[in-house]
């Protein structure tokens, strides 16, 4: 069954690529393309000479993107599928479309809202080349603290629900991961590398755009997956597992 699981995550990922690229194409590849001519005329100005392009923009934004959308949307589809088993019937009394929205919704928080906020995506011509490094690494650490703090969230849920009910175990679990997660964010730099003739109306746009890719992929894994799973799986106790290890 975990092996049908995992099938079925990767094929709804390729869906969401599918997906994820047409909205992408449609709506992020112009503000990419208003990006690189700012860059162009900025080069210009300076006296720069053109970087040589290695690959051409039609193929970036055709080919290119196609690739990288469907390639990343099945890798995370399957993961998803694995943690969709290992925690049905697990963390809610909820059945197979329930648990993975759950699970969707709270994989958005935590992998793309969360680190977005503190260090949203940037366009070509945003960022100084030279503190890319320490910039991937700064995101990541973000991500990796929202993670551990959801997860320590959901663990806390199960002690909170029987000690003060469902609603007010949540609230409370829900308090803690936003107060731990507005420290962390606190406590890491902040990262300004605009530069101050760039539109703020691109900017904006390519961050909303870069933002709705990650919820196109999230919200058609949470919701094509769990109706697809829902078919095999039967519904559980909470706490209890009928998975077969296949």
């Amino acid at each position: 069954m975990v092996g049908r699981l995992l099938l079925r995550g990767m094929l709804v990922g390729v869906l969401a690529g599918v997906l994820i690229f047409a909205f992408a194409h449609t709506f992020g590849e112009p503000l990419v393309e208003r990006a690189i001519a700012f860059e162009e005329q900025a080069a210009q100005a300076a006296g720069e000479a053109p970087e040589p392009e290695i690959i051409s923009r039609a193929t970036q934004a055709g080919l290119g993107l196609f690739t990288g959308a469907l390639v990343y949307a099945t890798a995370v589809g399957g993961l998803f599928a694995l943690v969709f088993a290992y925690v049905y019937g697990r963390v809610s009394p909820f059945g197979a479309r329930g648990t993975a929205a759950l699970l969707a919704i709270a994989a958005f928080i935590a992998i793309s809202l969360v680190p977005d906020i503190k260090y949203p995506a940037n366009p070509p011509a945003v960022g100084n080349p030279d503190t890319i490094g320490a910039r991937t690494e700064l995101f990541f650490v973000m991500i990796v603290a929202s993670v551990v703090a959801m997860v320590a969230a959901v663990s806390l849920v199960r002690g909170l629900v029987t000690r003060y009910g469902s609603w007010n175990g949540v609230i409370f679990a829900g308090i803690a991961y936003i107060v731990f997660i507005g420290l962390v964010q606190y406590l890491l730099p902040t990262i300004n590398e605009v530069p101050e003739q760039f539109s703020a109306v691109v900017l904006w746009r390519f961050r909303i755009a870069s933002l709705g890719m990650h919820a196109i992929l999230w919200a058609t894994l949470g919701l094509a997956f769990g109706a697809w799973a829902e078919r095999d799986l039967p519904q559980v106790r909470y706490g209890r597992t009928s998975i077969r290890r296949a």
